[in-house]
């Protein structure tokens, strides 16, 4: 499904012509949908990487899209940290070690003696930093792993993942908002809202079960069939 074609079918659904449902007021309802499934599915299609050198003797890295030379280099702006990884190739062969999360206090704590080192645990300072104790010793290589907001459906970006996978989701998380704006009946409101809500058990069943399964780990899933027992008089 198109931007185009999604507009289009909020205002067949709502029978409300492009007068009062005007392009950018659907837009709006688009995005308030989009960042209500974001924060409700933990979906794999908002998973990134990135990769950076530290700076020796700093102890703060920047997330990627922030505006600094100890940046991690991507054009995604990281909202949720997944994992953390520094690789030392002082060791032979070359390790690789996941970064431990702890509070701020605990690495300033730690920072507090002047350790100097491979990092080995980290936290968030603000919104755009990590913090890392100790502090590093040289320009070591870093992974992280992080949830990013994905692009929003518009005029200028007409499919995303939503709305090439699950349509009915983003067509039905719309029009609730536009039956909220358009104070339009309540029985309307709950249909789509209902709809909506069933929409996303599926999406969420397939994002953060089946696509987190492995057959060869977990088994095939399996419907138990409920057989009569046989007739043994027989």
């Amino acid at each position: 499904m198109t931007y185009a074609e999604l507009l289009q079918k909020v205002r067949d659904y709502t029978e409300v012509d492009s007068n009062v449902l005007t392009d950018s007021i659907i837009e709006d309802f688009i995005r308030d949908t989009e960042l209500k499934i974001f924060r409700e599915v933990d979906a794999d299609y908002a998973r990134e990487y990135a990769t950076a050198s530290l700076i020796a003797n700093t102890p703060y890295l920047d997330l990627p899209n922030a505006t600094s030379s100890s940046g991690l280099t991507s054009t995604r702006r990281a909202i949720i940290v997944r994992s953390f990884l520094v690789e030392d190739s002082n060791q032979s062969p070359t390790t690789k070690e996941y970064v431990e999360p702890k509070d701020t206090s605990f690495i300033f704590e730690y920072n507090s003696t002047g350790a100097t080192g491979v990092p080995k645990y980290y936290a968030m300072w603000k919104e755009t930093t990590i913090l890392m104790a100790p502090t590093p010793d040289q320009a070591y290589n870093v992974q992280l792993s992080y949830i990013y907001t994905p692009d929003h459906l518009s005029a200028t970006n007409t499919t995303t993942y939503l709305s090439d996978n699950a349509p009915e989701l983003l067509l039905y998380g719309t029009l609730v908002e536009a039956y909220g704006f358009l104070k339009g009946p309540l029985d309307m409101y709950k249909l789509y809202s209902d709809k909506y809500n069933v929409a996303m058990q599926g999406f969420a069943l397939e994002q953060v079960g089946r696509r987190r399964r492995d057959e060869y780990q977990d088994g095939t899933p399996r419907i138990i069939v409920q057989a009569p027992s046989p007739d043994k008089s027989n």
